[in-house]
């Protein structure tokens, strides 16, 4: 099973005094599998809005509050995916032609979500079944911008990504798509 591992940054203008380290990762076991994508917050969870898990149902806008994301772009192609996992188990999935082209909301099944909170501990891992996502199941190679949108207690947002290119957070920007994930 390949693994691509990475730890995701603040951006400089929504720091998130809480979280003490962030680190995501990606799995693609064999073909037919489902894309595992984890993210691990450290810190003093405590001080964040993770709401608990309940019945998972597709919705927009999840990125207001706190909300874990996955950019996924086929290698040597413009077109790519952006997934939305809410920790209550909420998700959306769009896909674009292009840097914020969004162009439909493809047909698939929910994610499988799963969540762990600890003292200062929380893991919310989500698997999607690429198979359905033709353009994502024939690569052999996807490059992910993994990021994410926090929540503070007091209701201010922070925002992580593997990298920031601007002065305000845009997890669109291709230039982000960093991790590299290749099927095994």
């Amino acid at each position: 099973m390949a693994t691509a591992a990475t730890e995701l940054r603040p951006h400089p203008a929504h720091p998130a005094a809480a979280i003490r380290r962030f680190d995501a990762a990606a799995e693609w076991p064999a073909s037919g599998s489902p894309l595992r994508i984890r993210f691990r917050i450290d810190g003093d969870v405590g001080q964040l809005r993770l709401p608990p898990p309940g019945v998972a149902r597709r919705h927009d806008g999840l990125w207001q509050h706190s909300c874990f994301e996955a950019f996924l772009r086929p290698d040597a192609s413009d077109i790519y995916y952006e997934f939305n996992f809410a920790p209550s188990g909420d998700w959306a999935a769009y896909r674009f032609a292009g840097r914020r082209g969004m162009r439909s909301s493809p047909e698939l099944a929910a994610p499988a979500i799963r969540t762990s909170l600890l003292a200062e501990r929380y893991e919310l891992t989500a698997e999607i079944d690429v198979a359905a996502v033709p353009e994502l199941a024939q690569a052999g190679t996807i490059r992910a911008g993994l990021t994410a949108v926090v929540e503070s207690d007091s209701g201010a947002l922070s925002y992580w990504a593997l990298a920031h290119g601007g002065d305000g957070p845009d997890f669109h920007d291709p230039a982000t798509f960093l991790l590299r994930v290749t099927r095994r």
